[in-house]
Formats: C-alpha cells, structure tokens, sequence
C-alpha cells in the first residue's frame, strides 16, 4: 500500500526531514513514496528475546529430558543440596572435609605418640641386655682364679671351698636378669614397632596435611605444622642409622636414641597446638 504525497508549492524548496528524507524544490506532481514496512509475525517469532521463542526453547528443553537416560530427577538433586551445610569449604571433595575424616589424623596421631613410648620402652629393653652383657664381661676380669697350692713334694693340697666374692654374687645376679630379658624378645619387638611407627607415622603425618587443605584450601604454617615436619624426618633419620646400629656402630646408636628421644619430647610439645585443631574442626565443621 502507498499513499500519494501532495505538493503545494513547488517553488518552494523543502528542507531535509528530520528522518533524512528530503525533495527537490522544482517538484510538481504528487511522487509516490512506499510506507515503511513493519515486521511481520514471522519476524517476531525468530528473536530470541521474545516469549514465543523462549516457550519454544523450554517445550524442545523438556522433550530432550524426556527422551534423555539420565532422569530429569537426577539432574535436580544438586539444587536441593546445601553442601555448606555439612562441608567446610564448597563440598568439592564430598566426606573428605566432614568432620569424621578430619578426626581421623588427631585419632590417629594420639596412638601413635603412645606406640612411640611403647617402642621406646622395647629399645630400652634391648639396650640392656646388652649392656649387661658389657658389665658381666668386666666383672669377669676382676675375679683372679685361685692359685692351686702345691706342697714341698709337688702334690697338690686338698682344696678349700672358699666363700663367695661379692663380685662373683653379682655376676650371677646380672646373668639371671639377662636370661629373663633374653625370654621377651625385645631386640625383635622393638625392630618391628620401629618399622610400624615409621610406616604409619610418615602415612598420617601427611594425610595430615592434606585433610587440612581438602577441609580449608590452604595449610597454616605454625607450631603444629613445624613440629610435625621435624617429627617425620626424625622418624627417617633413626631409622636410617639402623643398618650401622647392626654392625655394632655405638656412635649411630647413640644418636639413634638421641634422635628418638627429640621426636619424643616434640610429640609431647604438638598435643596442646594439636587439641586446639581439633576444636576447630568442631566448630566449623558438622557431621559427617
């Protein structure tokens, strides 16, 4: 459809029109000018910012859900979850930063800090019984064998049971004590409490640490974290010396047990720094 546009004084020039259309001056008849044309429905249909193109989209979305192995079910749990509510940092790692996991190492290390004393215990064991080994075989040099007295003939005299020296009470004393030690087996125990403490105690110092970056996406140098670093290399360090401690090396089982003894008073220092963690994962973490 066109409509005829009239005009009614050609010596007139017309200025521009405001949308950029504009007529020469000398015009004198009616000019046909085509009307702006409007989008059809068709148009509207297309744009994707329209309803009728959104609706479409939701039905063919629906269809797809339909048809899909997956059930729709399935893939709306996720917004019915709150994993803040039972997970200290996003729920990313799922029951690795509940509060159950994170006890595990507290747990873990406490018995561990016990089995040190115990393996402690079975090395002292084993020292003294070589120890009173050493003592017998000194005590031994001191008893001087009597003289057998001879007469003028060259006939032995009859001889005198003499009393018992305390030196010789003793070295029957220690050899009892050493049987008994011999009966408990500790060199053996304590090898075998050493390789578990060394296995265990390695495994959960660094399980450690990374339950702590699954609960809160960072470590937090300090005390407790120090102090368990150097427990873990102490632990490496006396085991290490073993093999020279076997050869009869005193200078490797000295420092063997210096070493053992630092880890231990190291493990006494780290409880308070230790609690201190678990009261935390209390209050900032929920079950599981």
């Amino acid at each position: 459809m066109v409509s005829t546009l009239p005009v009614l004084n050609p010596s007139l020039s017309l200025k521009p029109h405001q949308n950029g259309l504009h007529l020469p001056s000398n015009i004198s008849k009616h000019v046909n000018l085509p009307k702006p044309s409007l989008p059809n429905k068709t148009h509207f249909s297309k744009a994707p910012n329209q309803p009728q193109y959104l609706l479409q989209h939701l039905q063919n979305t629906i269809r797809h859900l339909k048809t899909s192995p997956l059930p729709a079910a399935a893939l709306a749990v996720p917004f019915f979850l709150d994993p803040e509510d039972a997970l200290a940092v996003g729920g990313e790692f799922g029951l690795l930063e509940g509060r159950t996991f994170a006890l595990i190492h507290p747990l873990v290390m406490a018995g561990l800090f016990f089995y040190t004393l115990w393996a402690g215990y079975l090395g002292w064991q084993w020292r003294r019984i070589r120890t009173i080994q050493e003592e017998i075989n000194v005590l031994k040099k001191q008893v001087k064998p009597a003289a057998a007295a001879v007469t003028a003939g060259g006939e032995s005299a009859p001889e005198v049971s003499p009393s018992i020296s305390p030196v010789e009470t003793k070295i029957q004393q220690l050899t009892e004590e050493r049987k008994e030690l011999l009966k408990g087996s500790y060199r053996d125990r304590h090898y075998n409490a050493g390789s578990l403490l060394l296995g265990f105690g390695v495994f959960e110092a660094v399980g450690g640490g990374v339950n702590t970056w699954f609960r809160t996406g960072k470590l937090f140098p300090g005390p407790h974290l120090f102090a368990g670093t150097a427990i873990t290399v102490l632990w490496a360090a006396a085991a290490a010396l073993v093999p020279a401690m076997q050869k009869g090396n005193e200078t490797a089982r000295s420092l063997h047990i210096a070493l053992n003894t630092l880890n231990v008073i190291l493990f006494i220092w780290q409880i308070p720094t230790g609690i201190d963690i678990v009261f935390k994962v209390f209050e900032f973490t929920t079950w599981p």
